[in-house]
Formats: structure tokens, C-alpha cells, sequence
């Protein structure tokens, strides 16, 4: 008797963690994507690519436009649930995420070049891919990730 009362006792235990677990894992909405994370780093790479710019220090803009055009990916459970919100839209998402990381490597390359007025005028590209990304998705991801209304 008393060893299948450890048992039903360790089955409770199981399911009473389980549970927990699941229902901490459906109740966290707070807590940010790692999309949001690489973005802030992308972010911060605009800025010093446009630090660079702003001194002609075409090495700094060589050596930082692969960063962006390169960026992490969010882990894969991540990438699910952003593609099940997205859902018809991916194909848009994608294209805007295809232009970005093209227009990164481009900049880079032209940086090597050390020509000022291509360089600008491919940083105006790579400005233009991230701001239509961020007119069609940036709004409606913080409010459906974040309940936050701009």
C-alpha cells in the first residue's frame, strides 16, 4: 500500500510541475523577443556606421555593415511563434529582411572603396529597407507581442 502511495504521489508531483511549467511558459508575455534584443543591436550598428560616416572613417563603416547584414537570428521557438503572427505577411517580411542584409553587404563593400558619395548613398539604401520593414511591422508586432499602442 505505502508504495503505491509514493507513486500516485510522485505522478501528482509530474503533472502538478508539468502544469506549472506550461502555464508559465503561455503567461510570460512581458518578457521580450530576442528579436526585439537583436534589433536593438542592429540599432546600435546604425549608429556607428553613421559615426563613421560623419568622420569619414570608412574603415569603422566597412567593419560594421556585415554586422547588421549578418545579425543573429531569434532561437527557433521564437521564429515560430513571429511566423504564426505574421502568417500571409511572410512574404513580405522576408523581402524586407532579403533587402536589408543585401543593402548591409553592399554598404560594406562600397565602404572598402572609400567613396564618400556612394557609401552615403548606400547607407540612404539601407536606411530606406529597415524603415519599410518598420512602417509595416514595428507597430502591430509591439502591440501584438507587448500590448503596447504608439
Amino acid at each position: 500500500m505505502f508504495h503505491s502511495s509514493r507513486g500516485i504521489f510522485a505522478f501528482f508531483i509530474v503533472v502538478l510541475t508539468s502544469v506549472q511549467a506550461f502555464t508559465e511558459v503561455l503567461a510570460d508575455p512581458v518578457e521580450p523577443l530576442e528579436l526585439q534584443k537583436i534589433m536593438q543591436s542592429m540599432g546600435k550598428n546604425m549608429q556607428l556606421i553613421t559615426d563613421g560616416i560623419s568622420r569619414e572613417d570608412w574603415g569603422l563603416v566597412e567593419k560594421t555593415a556585415p554586422l547588421i547584414a549578418n545579425h543573429p537570428q531569434p532561437p527557433i521557438f521564437e521564429k515560430m511563434k513571429i511566423f504564426a503572427y505574421i502568417n500571409t505577411d511572410m512574404g513580405a517580411f522576408k523581402s524586407f529582411d532579403e533587402k536589408t542584409h543585401e543593402a548591409a553587404k553592399i554598404l560594406g563593400k562600397t565602404a572598402a572603396s572609400k567613396d564618400g558619395h556612394a557609401i552615403i548613398a548606400d547607407f540612404a539604401t539601407l536606411q530606406d529597407t529597415c524603415l519599410m520593414c518598420h512602417e509595416r511591422f514595428r507597430k502591430p508586432f509591439r502591440k501584438y507581442f507587448y500590448d503596447i499602442d504608439e
